[in-house]
């Protein structure tokens, strides 16, 4: 099985406006919008822990340095 590269948080969010243009431009049939929500919800959600990650790692940084 081949290992799945980690996807950056620009990638994702390029998806994501990605899916909405094509959804804004009306470019995306009935049969694939449930499969391109489900893949904009997932992207949403890698952005949120990427944000969250980042968000305490500078936190961690920032204490580190007040020392």
């Amino acid at each position: 099985m081949a290992k799945r590269v980690q996807m950056t948080y620009d990638e994702a969010a390029a998806e994501i406006e990605s899916i909405l243009a094509r959804l804004r431009d009306e470019q995306m049939s009935v049969d694939e919008l449930a499969a391109e929500v489900k893949r904009a919800t997932e992207l949403i959600e890698f952005c949120r822990q990427r944000l969250r990650k980042t968000e305490e790692q500078i936190g961690k940084i920032i204490d580190t340095e007040k020392r």
